[in-house]
């Protein structure tokens, strides 16, 4: 697959799971369940061992697959990433050394920010398109309003104790290109191998949308 920009990718549904996994192979059913129900976006994070492996294994499913990494904190995680496939990053904060080592490593990152000076910072570093987290934490759909007044150019993925219930109120916000969520993979599915129930998420999240004012 021809490597994407950010802005591509996060255009290519309304939903980016956020997932974290026990074992390479429940990474591989999830994602493969994930996909079956119409998401082709994951953001698989390196928060358990079975991260960069599940990465590798998820790159492999499908040609329409884009599978970024989560979690990036360091700045040697970006080279792993990407050696392990993954097409862009995700990190919940942004340092100066963590962009120039994802520029090195040829990985496209969304960074984290949560206050205007993170902002700014992240503006001055180049990136129009920005993760706000924890978003519901943060201040949600309100802070997100806040924020279009003096980053009117500013695009966000807001990720972060984000439901299906209240992700149709973050679409509906002009800066808001899509969320990330972990709705779409219960614990409770995953205990029980119950792949069926995430497609079944997977295919509600793929059809949401702005709610009609």
């Amino acid at each position: 697959m021809t490597a994407k920009t950010v802005s591509e990718i996060v255009r290519l549904g309304p939903v980016i799971p956020v997932l974290a996994f026990d074992t390479v192979e429940q990474g591989e059913q999830v994602s493969r369940a994930l996909h079956a129900g119409g998401v082709k976006v994951l953001e698989i994070t390196l928060r358990t061992p079975a991260g960069l492996g599940a990465i590798e294994r998820a790159c492999g499913l499908a040609d329409d697959i884009v599978v970024g990494v989560g979690t990036l904190t360091k700045p040697e995680h970006c080279a792993q990433a990407k050696k392990a496939g993954a097409q862009f990053g995700v990190s919940p904060g942004l340092t100066k050394e963590l962009h120039q080592a994802a520029q090195d490593a040829g990985l496209p990152l969304l960074p984290g920010v949560m206050t205007p000076s993170d902002i700014i910072l992240a503006l001055e570093l180049g990136y129009d398109i920005v993760k706000f987290f924890p978003a519901q934490q943060a201040g949600g759909v309100p802070m997100l309003q806040a924020f279009h007044g003096p980053f009117p150019a500013l695009k966000f993925c807001p990720t972060g104790g984000i439901t299906a219930e209240s992700a149709p109120h973050f679409l509906a916000l002009p800066n808001v290109v899509c969320v990330g969520g972990s709705w779409l993979t219960p614990k409770s599915a995953l205990a029980a191998q119950n792949w069926e129930e995430v497609t079944r998420l997977a295919r509600a999240a793929s059809q949401l949308a702005a709610p009609a004012h």
